[in-house]
This record gives structure tokens, C-alpha cells and sequence, in this order.
């Protein structure tokens, strides 16, 4: 591996969903938003719901969900342990959107505290989901 790189490992329970090579990565954790570089000490930490992001050495970026987890940094390995992660282009924004809107409607009916809060993680789903879709799209537009 190159000195001036470090490997990203996203691992869902059914798949390797990256392997590669990245300058930087960049996710969204219960403390805030976490950069590593190449070198970086140990550190563990827990993913929320987000936008993880890699950067190139050309600072090309590229996006993919992710669904909470756990992330840990060791030996310029860079590991994503997640349920799920989805690339932009296999996220369907309509649907998204129109889970955003039927989680909101029902949040607003609801008074059981287990129910609002599982309305409260759909509607945080969807507004990532439609987060990666239209910077993809930005991203693809501004070419």
C-alpha cells in the first residue's frame, strides 16, 4: 500500500461492499464527523446514519450510505463494520422521498414512544438516502 494512502473495508453481514485504497475517509459518528489520513493512531468509534466519504489523491470524492455501525482504525486500515451501506446509484430517490413523507405523516399521528422513534430513524434513512442521490447528481451535472 502506498504511504500516502489508507484502506477503507466497508463489511455488511452479506457482502464486502468496499476494498480499496483511499487518500482520506470521511463519516459521520455519535460525536460528529471523523477525518483519517494515512497514520492515523488506533481509535474506534460508532458510526450514526450518513454519508461516508472517500477521497482521492486528485480530490475526486465519491459517497456511500451507511446505516450506523462501528469503525475502527488500526495499522492504516481503515474497517466499517455496518448492517448496511448503499451506493448512490442503487438508492431509489423517489421511493426515499416518499418515505421521508409517509414516516412524517405517521410521526405526527403517533404517541407511543417506540413508534416515534422508529418513524424518527425511517425518516433519517430517507433524508440520507436522498443526501448521497442528489450530491451524486451535483457531482455528475457539475462534469
Amino acid at each position: 500500500m502506498n504511504d500516502k494512502k489508507i484502506r477503507l473495508k466497508i463489511l455488511t453481514p452479506f457482502t464486502t461492499k468496499v476494498d480499496e485504497d483511499v487518500s482520506m475517509v470521511v463519516m459521520r459518528c455519535l460525536t460528529g464527523d471523523w477525518g483519517v489520513l494515512p497514520g492515523h493512531a488506533p481509535y474506534s468509534a460508532v458510526l450514526k446514519y450518513g454519508a461516508l466519504r472517500m477521497i482521492d489523491d486528485d480530490d475526486s470524492e465519491r459517497m456511500i450510505a451507511i446505516y450506523g455501525g462501528i469503525a475502527s482504525v488500526r495499522d492504516n486500515v481503515v474497517t466499517v463494520l455496518t448492517s448496511e451501506a448503499e451506493w448512490p446509484d442503487e438508492i431509489d430517490i423517489a421511493r426515499a422521498h416518499t418515505e421521508r413523507e409517509r414516516a412524517e405523516q405517521q410521526l405526527r399521528e403517533r404517541s407511543d414512544a417506540v413508534e416515534i422513534q422508529y418513524d424518527q430513524v425511517r425518516i433519517r434513512r430517507a433524508l440520507v438516502q436522498i443526501e448521497i442521490s442528489e450530491t451524486s447528481i451535483t457531482a455528475v451535472d457539475e462534469e
